[in-house]
């Protein structure tokens, strides 16, 4: 399983299994050999080896990305359930397995084709183009993984693990940009160098009230935990739809 999302509404767990080619949904409280409560899988879910996913609690969706496309589902689908929306085809330019929800702005954040970073609409559907594009030299993009959207402050943080197959790649960081950014734009923030210790980051969360960002490091076995102030400030917003 490479990623996990806990759904604080329901009081529940959700998980992608590629090997099955579903989504296992668990109780909060699972303990020891627990089956899910429901289960996401079968023909018509079109669910091709979920690697990664999140979910919007606000308007109850979940969002998996693969096969060069998005699906999104109901928060409370089971069984063999067809997307509510696909969003795919040449002009979407997706072009990666990570995946980031903004429920307070409407907008999705996935790697796109040639190192970059699409920012959809949330209710994008079809071969839908992406509002903007974040891609170039000055972007530093080299190999996303994880990535983490701050609503408040309409930023999307990325772990960038660098190039793929190397022990301690030579270029690693984590990088954050804001979700307005468009072209070949520098992060507004990176964590990088020697003083971060940072060897292959994978992994990311956001503690917005504590002000901190969390970073798996999968070269280091270990989670970093970095305190950024000026990072977490809220900006002004669009109203939910």
């Amino acid at each position: 399983m490479h990623d996990i999302r806990y759904n604080p509404v329901d009081d529940e767990i959700i998980v992608p299994n590629p090997f099955a080619s579903a989504l296992l949904v668990f109780r909060g409280g699972a303990n020891g050999q627990e089956a899910p409560i429901r289960i996401i899988q079968g023909p018509n879910t079109q669910l091709g080896g979920p690697q990664r996913l999140d979910i919007d609690t606000i308007h109850r969706e979940i969002f998996v990305p693969g096969g060069g496309g998005i699906q999104v589902y109901s928060l409370d689908a089971n069984g063999d359930t067809p997307p509510k929306r696909v969003i795919r085809g040449p002009d979407t330019q997706i072009g990666g397995n990570s995946i980031a929800v903004d429920p307070l702005n409407n907008l999705i954040a996935v790697p796109a084709r040639d190192r970059g970073i699409a920012i959809f609409d949330r209710l994008a559907s079809g071969n839908a183009k992406p509002l903007r594009i974040i891609r170039g030299p000055n972007t530093q993009i080299d190999r996303i993984n994880q990535m983490q959207i701050y609503p408040e402050g309409k930023l999307v943080m990325i772990a960038m693990p660098g190039q793929q197959g190397l022990m301690e790649p030579p270029r690693v960081f984590v990088g954050i940009w804001s979700l307005d950014d468009d072209g070949d734009v520098p992060p507004k923030w990176t964590l990088n160098g020697a003083e971060t210790t940072l060897k292959k980051p994978f992994g990311i969360a956001i503690n917005p009230e504590h002000k901190e960002l969390y970073v798996t490091d999968m070269r280091l076995n270990g989670v970093l935990t970095f305190s950024l102030p000026e990072v977490f400030q809220p900006v002004a917003r669009t109203a939910a739809r």
